[in-house]
């Protein structure tokens, strides 16, 4: 087993790891920086999945208190304020950053100002943009800076496994997997900054990239942190539908709806009418994915159980200049985007809930950073579209910053057990020593299914209930795993690390959608189906070992009696 040593080990390289790890060399070029991933580094994770773009206030007739009043409104007035003020603060010197020194090209207008668009939820058209597919350009331009930085070492296809802490609850570094030979490697460090993503792949349809699995979430719950909103799954109202296909939930971009795109029924009605008469196709995502959701469910969906999205009526031309990756995907399931409606259905997106951090992204463990997905407090009850990248790159930033700070403060690398790293090592390889067992993969298309239909789009409390129990049965059956073959590249081993990291993220959502008995954001509850700012106006918290529990929202920015429509209220079809 290799053992490594450093300053700063980041897990994951979406736009929270990449950001972060420049951040950190930049604040001190001597630092040794490892970043690692589990699929290839600037290749994989959802930031280079990212079509609509980047919310920023850089127009003259913008202001960062109407963004802040945006994401606090379409948070359902449950966000941490500190954390969405300096989301909306820092994120034009972000964009800044983005272009004088990764060199990414945005858009422009033709008097040379960065074009902005229209995203639902906005009062101002302030998303920032690279065409369709604005992800691969960020993504792509801070991953060749990075190659340029010293002491910076870059791991491909090492997945972390378990964070190591010292006696003190101090971070001491990580397990690691090396997938290629299926060697194991202690890497010891000073800090950690976790960016691996969320879980949305344990729901049925889902957008993410496929390999994400909730692994950074499951260490840290597994650590011991407290995570919040843990109930909050937003699903993206227009995943396409590709019947017996890895393209089946893929993201059809918001700005579909932005540009004035139809959201319709199997009947051709606009449904929306029925759901926000005032802000029809560009509500915010989960009315519009509650609504579809709806449709489908009273028997006005399609016949792959959807609705229609329609931009054809923009004209041709317009759409295949305007949305070219949009047309290419929906060409590839042999659909013509900018002639004739095509089929989507809500799906499993991002999760607004995560590891309980301030505002410079630290953690209640020494040492331990979490940014991007992984954290909660910034979305509250669900995030804006556009809000997403800019949460990754604001905070990658931060939590950069802070660990750089902490490891020049901290003189020497942290201990930790070799009892602890050699149990964590046997359990993970306990399936190998199974002649007969359990197919991970089964478990969790189980999984997917369990939590689509109990812990999805439209919750009660018995559905909930069914949904708890049912995890606990797939945690069983998870212990039961069987594995054959050699440990390099293993693809059942790894699905049996990735199922056991999303049954674990699974067990806070469904317990914490238990507990919250009212409708807020993303979370809707047809048993408590508005929202109650007088019981409600709390953050649901979980912990490992620790019953959930809740925590009034501090209202130290701005008071929720002075905001309008952040809550869901009974509408009369």
């Amino acid at each position: 087993m290799e053992h490594v040593q450093t300053d700063i080990l980041i897990l994951g390289s979406g736009g929270a790891g990449l950001f972060a790890a420049h951040h950190a060399i930049d604040s001190d070029p001597d630092l040794d920086i490892i970043i690692a991933a589990k699929g290839m580094i600037g290749k994989s994770g959802c930031t280079r999945m990212v079509q609509g773009g980047y919310n920023v206030v850089l127009h003259p007739d913008d202001s960062v208190e109407k963004h802040f009043y945006d994401t606090i409104k379409g948070g359902g007035a449950i966000n941490n304020q500190e954390m969405a003020w300096t989301l909306v603060n820092d994120a034009p010197k972000r964009i800044q950053e983005l272009e004088t020194k990764m060199g990414v090209f945005f858009d422009r207008n033709e008097d040379g100002t960065v074009h902005q668009k229209p995203f639902a939820g906005q009062s101002f058209d302030r998303t920032v943009h690279k065409g369709d597919l604005t992800g691969i350009e960020i993504i792509s331009r801070m991953r060749d800076q990075l190659y340029a930085k010293p002491n910076v070492a870059a791991w491909d296809e090492v997945r972390a496994i378990e964070l190591l802490v010292d006696e003190n609850n101090r971070v001491a570094g990580c397990l690691m997997l090396a997938m290629n030979t299926g060697e194991f490697i202690v890497v010891q460090s000073k800090a950690v900054i976790v960016g691996t993503g969320g879980a949305a792949t344990m729901y049925k349809i889902a957008t993410p990239s496929l390999e994400k699995a909730g692994d950074g979430m499951a260490m840290c719950y597994r650590a011991g942190t407290a995570f919040l909103d843990m109930e909050m799954m937003q699903f993206h109202p227009t995943g396409l539908l590709a019947e017996n296909s890895r393209l089946n939930g893929g993201v059809l971009e918001e700005g579909l709806r932005g540009a004035g795109g139809y959201l319709m029924n199997v009947h051709g009605e606009r449904f929306m009418e029925r759901y926000d008469p005032e802000r029809m196709e560009r509500s915010t995502r989960d009315r519009v994915s509650r609504a579809a959701y709806m449709e489908i469910m009273e028997g006005r969906g399609t016949q792959l159980e959807g609705v229609y999205v329609d931009v054809s009526h923009l004209g041709k031309e317009n759409v295949r200049e305007m949305f070219p990756g949009m047309v290419e995907r929906c060409f590839d399931v042999g659909k013509d985007l900018s002639q004739e409606p095509v089929e989507i259905s809500p799906a499993a997106h991002f999760q607004m809930g995560g590891v309980h951090v301030n505002e410079n992204n630290e953690s209640s463990i020494e040492g331990l950073f979490v940014a991007g997905e992984d954290a909660g407090g910034v979305h509250g009850a669900n995030r804006l579209g556009g809000n997403g990248v800019c949460d990754s790159t604001v905070f990658g930033a931060r939590a950069g910053d802070a660990a750089a700070a902490y490891v020049q403060q901290a003189s020497e690398l942290r201990a930790y057990s070799d009892i602890q790293v050699q149990e964590i090592i046997e359990n993970v390889m306990t399936p190998f020593d199974r002649e007969e067992g359990e197919n991970p993969f089964y478990i969790r298309n189980d999984l997917k299914n369990l939590m689509w239909e109990k812990a999805g789009l439209v919750r009660n409390e018995k559905a909930l209930q069914e949904a708890v129990e049912g995890i606990a049965d797939l945690e069983e059956r998870v212990k039961r795993v069987s594995v054959k073959g050699p440990r390099m590249y293993n693809l059942t081993w790894q699905e049996y690390l990735n199922v056991r990291n999303l049954v674990t993220v699974a067990k806070m959502v469904a317990e914490s959608a238990l507990l919250r008995k009212e409708s807020r954001g993303s979370h809707y509850r047809e048993d408590y189906p508005e929202s109650d700012d007088e019981a409600w106006l709390k953050n649901v918290f979980v912990q490992k070992d620790q019953a959930t529990w809740t925590e009034d929202v501090v209202q130290n920015r701005i008071q929720v009696g002075d905001i309008k429509g952040h809550k869901i209220e009974l509408v009369s079809n």
